[in-house]
C-alpha cells in the first residue's frame, strides 16, 4: 500500500479511536463470564457503547506513551535515554492523577511509584516477573509513530513494556503487538498477518536490545541475555500456534478466551485480540463486541482488537456516533492527525 493511500485512510486515528473504544465497550464486562455479560448486555452482536462512554486505565496509558513518544521525537532522533524520561513522565503523571480510578494494575501501579523521581535506574523500577497485558494494552503508538526504523520501534516497544513489565515475554509480546499494527497500518492483508508475525518471533528470537534494556536481564536469572529474551519470543510463538488453530477453525459464536487465553497476561492478550480481529476482519463492530463480551479481560481484549481493527481499515471503520462521545476524543484524535500526517 502506498503512503498515500495509508494517509487517505488515517491508520493511526483509525487504531487510537478503535483502541479506545474497544475498551469503552469492554470495561463494563471486565470480570464477568459471558453468562453474565449477556445477563446484562443483552445479545453480544448488538452491545451499545456506554453512556458515558468512560475507558479504563488502558487507554489512559495508551496516550501517556503517546505524549511521551511524542516529545521524544519531537526532541531529535529517537533513543533510549531520549524516549524513557518523558515516557517515564507521563508514567508518574498519570499514576499521581485522580482520574486513576479506573482499575489499574497492581504491575503499572508498583513500578509507577518506584520510577518516581530520578533517584534510581528505571530497570530497578521494572517488575521483572510480571508479563501481565498492562505493557502490550497500550504499546500501539510505538506501532503507528512515523519514521522510525525496525531497531528503534522494537527497542521502543520493548522499553516502554520494561519501565513496568520486566519479564521477557510482555517485552516480547509488546514488540510483537507493535509490529501487528505497523504491519496493518501499512496494509498487509489480514489472511497472511499470523505467518508474518511468526517470521518476525522467529527472526528476534535471540535479539536482545541492550541499547534499550541495558542490564535488565541481569535480574532475571538467567544465564544469558539470549536466554532471557528467548523464553519471552517462545511463549509468544506458542500462542501463535494456537491462534492459527483458532482461526482455522473461524468459530464465531464461542467465547474466544476458550481457544487463545483470557488475556490477563500479555501474550494471550495479543492473541485474543488478534483472534477477534481476524474473525471479523470487514466487520470491526461486531469484533469489539465479541471481545467485550469474553470471559477474560475484556476491556484490554477489546482495545487491542479497535487497535488491529483501526490501523488495518482507518477513521472510517468506526460509527461516528460511537467515535464523536469517547472520553478523551480531542487527545485521540490530535495524536492520530499528527502521525497521520
Amino acid at each position: 500500500m502506498t503512503t498515500t493511500t495509508t494517509v487517505r485512510k488515517r491508520a493511526a486515528t483509525g487504531a487510537l479511536l478503535g483502541l479506545a473504544l474497544g475498551d469503552a465497550l469492554g470495561f463494563p464486562t471486565e470480570f464477568n463470564d459471558v453468562p453474565s455479560i449477556l445477563a446484562k448486555c443483552g445479545p453480544w452482536r448488538e452491545m451499545e457503547l456506554i453512556r458515558p462512554a468512560i475507558v479504563s486505565d488502558d487507554t489512559q496509558m495508551t496516550l501517556a506513551l503517546g505524549r511521551g513518544l511524542r516529545t521524544a521525537m519531537d526532541r531529535g532522533l529517537l533513543g533510549p535515554k531520549r524516549l524513557a524520561r518523558p515516557v517515564r513522565e507521563e508514567f508518574v503523571e498519570w499514576y499521581r492523577s485522580p482520574e486513576n480510578n479506573r482499575a489499574p494494575g497492581r504491575t503499572c501501579l508498583t513500578a509507577c511509584a518506584l520510577l518516581q523521581g530520578d533517584d534510581r535506574p528505571w530497570q530497578e523500577a521494572s517488575q521483572i516477573g510480571s508479563k501481565g497485558c498492562g505493557a502490550n494494552m497500550r504499546v500501539a503508538p510505538i506501532g503507528l509513530a512515523p519514521g522510525l526504523d525496525d531497531e528503534q520501534r522494537a527497542g521502543a516497544a520493548q522499553l516502554q513494556s520494561a519501565l513496568t513489565h520486566g519479564h521477557p515475554t510482555a517485552l516480547a509480546a509488546s514488540d510483537l503487538t507493535a509490529h501487528a499494527v505497523r504491519l496493518l497500518a501499512q496494509g498487509a492483508e489480514p489472511t497472511g498477518l499470523v505467518g508474518l508475525l511468526r517470521s518476525y518471533a522467529l527472526d528476534n528470537r535471540t535479539r536482545y536490545h541492550e541499547r534499550w534494556l541495558g542490564d535488565l536481564w541481569t535480574r532475571g536469572h538467567d544465564p544469558s541475555a539470549l536466554h532471557f529474551i528467548a523464553r519471552g519470543w517462545d511463549e509468544c510463538l506458542a500462542v501463535l500456534d494456537r491462534l492459527q488453530d483458532a482461526v482455522r477453525a473461524g468459530s464465531r459464536e464461542t467465547d474466544p478466551c476458550l481457544a487463545t487465553g483470557a488475556g490477563w497476561i500479555a501474550e494471550e492478550a495479543l492473541a485474543t485480540g488478534l483472534l477477534c480481529f481476524l474473525l471479523f476482519v470487514d466487520e470491526p463492530v461486531t469484533a469489539l463486541r465479541r471481545a467485550a463480551c469474553s470471559s477474560g479481560d475484556s476491556d484490554s481484549i477489546a482495545c487491542l482488537t479497535g487497535a488491529f481493527a483501526g490501523a488495518h481499515l482507518g477513521a472510517d471503520a468506526w460509527p461516528a456516533a460511537w467515535a464523536d462521545r469517547i472520553e478523551y476524543r480531542d487527545e485521540l484524535l490530535e495524536l492520530g492527525a499528527l502521525w497521520d500526517a
